[in-house]
């Protein structure tokens, strides 16, 4: 999807249209596998010895191919005002890629 990096668009504090700037939230990071509560720190400390159940941690694997997985991802886009310099957020889209122009 071909988007222009700035745009004129109402903003709430403004209480007017004005030139924003159009941007991409950042998608984050992932928890590292020796966070608190994750399944190898666990394993690692030996929390679960012995034989039978063991709850949470005996799920066996799913196969991949059963899995469903979507083919994009949403995309959220966050529009600064140059003016004023506050950001508001749009409605996220499904889309594949976004390129600014």
């Amino acid at each position: 999807m071909k988007l222009p990096r700035k745009t004129k668009r109402y903003c709430p504090s403004c209480d007017e249209h004005t030139e924003q700037k159009i941007d991409l939230v950042s998608t984050g990071h992932k928890r590292g596998t020796l966070k608190w509560g994750s399944l190898t720190r666990a394993k690692m400390r030996g929390s679960f010895p012995g034989t039978g159940n063991k709850g949470r941690y005996s799920k066996r694997a799913v196969k991949s191919r059963k899995m469903k997985t979507k083919t994009t991802t949403r995309k959220v886009l966050i529009y600064t005002c140059q003016k004023c310099k506050k950001s508001t957020h749009a409605r996220s889209r499904r889309v594949s890629k976004i390129v600014f122009e």
